[in-house]
């Protein structure tokens, strides 16, 4: 998420909730990678484009569940050959769960969930109905069951908002957050920390947000971190979590933004085709 959306900017928002749902301990030793990247119109022609094909695979192959944003591939071509792909270079077996084709009026995108199935498992998925009509692009939602993480089952909330209406769309969060809480009698403690926004929060549109607001929530990526590959330095995709065993769970200064244009040695040009985002992630300790 991006709590200063500077005006003009053309990139949008991101955000990948984590809900408790259920916590129990578990005798494994590893750690569980979830990440969340926004890969800008993804589609065929990055997936026809060998190198690109091979980054994205490559940072995708870290995570044992990554939620990817701006698919757009109504026929899921791309997202078939992503996962042939994926499953070719990888000693463990992927598996999806894609949304409908969300948004307004001709342009759609979908909310793509990959997840290593000896590592995860899908319980339930849920479309969020949005019946004031919100969201640019309404939530799905995912329910997994991860039996080597300390919280054993918890819930992943995507939002890609877009940046006219990413303050009204952020609070609207608070509404799914409890609409999931109904749906699936989440028993959420609420932990005595105060809202994650920044150090100074006057100058954030968001600040009086209710996801921002409540103490509920903790936001693990800084608003000081810049999770763009271009020149602009902006924290637009976060991680919120909630619940009291979930935020314990998690593995300390493991929130972070993914570098893949260090990490695989790219100039700037050849990271801009992959996306204008990096991955932002968080490890769950077993």
């Amino acid at each position: 998420l991006r709590l200063s959306i500077p005006p003009g900017r053309m990139g949008t928002v991101t955000l990948a909730l984590s809900l408790l749902a259920t916590a129990l301990l578990c005798p494994a030793t590893a750690t569980l990678r979830v990440g969340a990247f926004n890969i800008q119109s993804f589609g065929d022609t990055k997936m026809s484009n060998k190198e690109v094909a091979g980054v994205i695979v490559g940072i995708l192959s870290l995570y044992d569940v990554v939620l990817v944003q701006e698919v757009r591939d109504s026929d899921l071509s791309a997202v078939t050959h992503l996962m042939e792909q994926l499953n070719s270079v990888s000693k463990s077996q992927y598996d999806y769960e894609i949304s409908e084709p969300l948004g307004r009026e001709n342009y759609k995108e979908m909310y793509l969930f990959i997840y290593r199935t000896d590592a995860v498992s899908v319980l339930d998925t849920y479309q969020y109905e949005d019946p004031q009509d919100v969201f640019s692009r309404e939530p799905f939602i995912l329910r997994v069951s991860a039996p080597r993480a300390k919280v054993e089952e918890f819930v992943l909330v995507p939002l890609h908002s877009a940046p006219h209406n990413a303050v009204a769309e952020i609070d609207a969060l608070y509404d799914v957050y409890l609409a999931i809480v109904s749906k699936w009698g989440t028993d959420v403690s609420v932990p005595s920390t105060g809202p994650g926004v920044g150090p100074d929060p006057k100058p954030c549109p968001f600040s009086k947000a209710r996801l921002v607001q409540s103490s509920v929530f903790r936001w693990l990526i800084p608003d000081t971190t810049d999770t763009t590959v271009g020149r602009s330095d902006c924290a637009y995709d976060r991680i919120v979590v909630c619940g009291a065993k979930m935020k314990k769970s998690i593995v300390p200064n493991s929130a972070m933004v993914y570098d893949f244009q260090r990490a695989f040695q790219l100039e700037q040009e050849e990271a801009l085709a992959v996306s204008d985002h990096y991955p932002v992630e968080v490890k769950l300790t077993a």
